[in-house]
């Protein structure tokens, strides 16, 4: 059953930013994962959260989900993140089809 990562950021520098994309992007891909939402508008329907841009990234199941943000490909793409961006991330199972 698929898995998702989602992560609610605030961009603090565009240049680290694209390194930290480009690193975290192959990473991603290695690991089978792929990007669903990737910034974008965002509109508050209810309630009184307010995210800035989303993404959000499919994985084939959980493990390997797991696996990619333990990865020493997305370990270099942590090495950029604090300066490039803030954020919350969570990780949450989906539907078997």
């Amino acid at each position: 059953m698929p898995a998702y990562v989602i992560s609610d950021v605030t961009v603090r520098d565009e240049k680290a930013l694209q390194t930290y994309r480009s690193r975290a992007a192959a990473s991603i891909a290695r690991h089978g994962g792929r990007y669903l939402v990737r910034g974008g508008q965002v509109q508050t329907l209810e309630g009184d959260w307010h995210p800035g841009p989303l993404i959000v990234v499919e994985f084939p199941d959980i493990e390997r989900a797991r696996r990619w943000y333990a990865s020493a490909e997305y370990a270099a793409a942590l090495e950029v993140r604090d300066a490039a961006l803030s954020r919350h991330l969570i990780l949450v199972e989906g539907m078997a089809p």
